[in-house]
């Protein structure tokens, strides 16, 4: 495995062993600034360039699937300058980004509860969604106003709408009915959740969908997270054995 202008390309990745997807819950950049004794924004910036990085070695190496944790439904209830300024940044990342996701074949799309989102910044992921509806090297998910138990009950409320209509009769409804129902209708499930920070827990993210994810967690604060870790990670995995419930 090549990969080009890249410190830890001597790390041997099983080319037919790539995970489809991976998620990320994407932690620590709080905690990146204040050790630092920073506004907390500049670790989101700083996470900002942590992003960009993964999402060039995914393309580099054949991940299909990019599923990034990027702002809670919980998030809301940070302080308003707080929330403000990530606004803001992710609009300002969007916009930096389009042509590099054009140039890449990169298909952008978000999950969650996008309408809260403030109207420009729906604008802009609007038009950059849009944008790159055609490409087909790579697709990254952001979830953005996203919460896992707030997707389930968007799913059951669809599907008792149809139960209600007649269009769905309860005892028909099965495992693909619920999938069709979720944010991330068409999607597989991710083969690898990542979680940095060291927190053990999962934070209401993609709760139907990382059912058998295997799934690791580092104490690399986000914006420290590196590409050769990331690798490592990914090395890790390829040699974890997956059975689904199965012997």
């Amino acid at each position: 495995m090549n990969f080009s202008s890249s410190p830890t390309k001597a790390i041997d990745i099983d080319v037919n062993k790539i995970p489809r997807h991976i998620a990320i819950i994407m932690d620590g950049n709080g905690r990146w600034a204040k050790k630092r004794f920073l506004n907390r924004i500049k670790g989101h910036e700083k996470g900002a360039e942590t992003v960009k990085m993964v999402v060039r070695v995914c393309r580099e190496i054949g991940i299909a699937y990019l599923t990034l944790f990027a702002f809670s439904t919980e998030n809301w209830q940070r302080p308003k300058n707080e929330v403000m300024a990530l606004m803001a940044l992710l609009k300002k990342f969007i916009i930096s980004e389009q042509q590099n996701l054009m140039d890449k074949e990169i298909r952008l799309n978000a999950i969650g509860e996008l309408k809260k989102l403030p109207e420009d910044v729906h604008e802009v992921l609007t038009e950059t969604i849009n944008r790159t509806r055609n490409n087909r090297g790579m697709q990254i998910n952001l979830a953005l106003s996203y919460g896992g138990r707030d997707e389930i009950l968007h799913m059951v409320r669809q599907i008792a709408l149809k139960v209600y209509s007649g269009a769905m009769r309860p005892e028909s409804i099965d495992m693909a009915d619920v999938t069709e129902h979720l944010y991330t209708q068409g999607l597989p499930d991710p083969d690898l959740l990542i979680r940095t920070s060291g927190e053990m827990r999962i934070s209401n993210f993609l709760l139907w969908q990382i059912a058998y994810s295997e799934i690791c967690v580092t104490e690399t604060l986000w914006p420290d997270f590196g590409e050769s870790e990331f690798l490592s990670i990914i090395k890790n995995f390829q040699g974890r054995e997956r059975r689904f419930g199965k012997i």
